[in-house]
């Protein structure tokens, strides 16, 4: 984790489990005894994947880049990086485009499944190892607080009522001392609302089948 004057805690927890929904995914659509594209298509923890993934980097690229690039004005290698965090978001898209269409192609959408998924995987994990590698750490020691501040009001605004299940969908499978030192950052009615009624309701979910 970055060493950052800003609290990036949630930015870590959303990027380690984009990488633990892919791994999920990268299982299902490697099953051999059954119809990978029936699964996918059936599986919430896509849907999940996708509109999360979504939230989170278009609130990037509306709120946090645009911030950053007024903070390094005249900083050509700044502004590259910055240029870099958009291009690789932009093929991230189109990917998950194609696997849709993988997924309702009957005829020949297994045979383009495998490689997309690898694919995804490969794209995204690199993107979120570059951010936390060069972009974050120039985000610390650049960005006001404010302007971070604002950047999480707006992931928080798009996630809107669907707090219930982003929550622990960020939170599943962590480790109980790292999930309530993030669960520490919130009101006390929050946290007694999650324990009480998100957490249990997610944990009902079968995400991946």
């Amino acid at each position: 984790m970055t060493n950052s004057r800003l609290d990036m805690t949630m930015m870590f927890a959303v990027h380690d489990a984009l990488r633990r929904e892919l791994t999920h995914l990268a299982r299902i659509t490697s099953r051999t005894g059954d119809d990978p594209r029936r699964l996918l298509a059936a599986a919430v923890g896509w849907e999940l994947f996708k509109g999360y993934l979504h939230v989170h980097h278009t609130s990037e690229d509306d709120k946090l880049w645009p911030a950053m690039r007024r903070a390094v004005a005249g900083r050509p290698d700044d502004l590259a990086l910055l240029d870099a965090m958009e291009a690789e978001h932009a093929v991230i898209d189109p990917l998950l485009a194609a696997i849709d269409a993988a997924v309702a192609d009957a005829d020949s959408g297994h045979e383009r499944l495998g490689g997309l998924v690898d694919q995804l995987t490969t794209d995204l994990t690199g993107h979120l190892k570059h951010e936390e590698t060069d972009a974050l750490p120039l985000i610390g020691a650049t960005l006001g607080e404010r302007e971070w501040t604002e950047f999480g009001q707006e992931h928080s605004r798009r996630v809107g009522p669907d707090a219930r299940g982003y929550l622990p969908w960020v939170l599943d499978g962590m480790d109980e001392e790292r999930r309530a030192a993030i669960l520490g950052r919130f009101p006390e009615h929050l946290r007694e609302t999650y324990a009480r009624d998100w957490r249990p309701a997610f944990e009902q979910i079968s995400r991946w089948g």
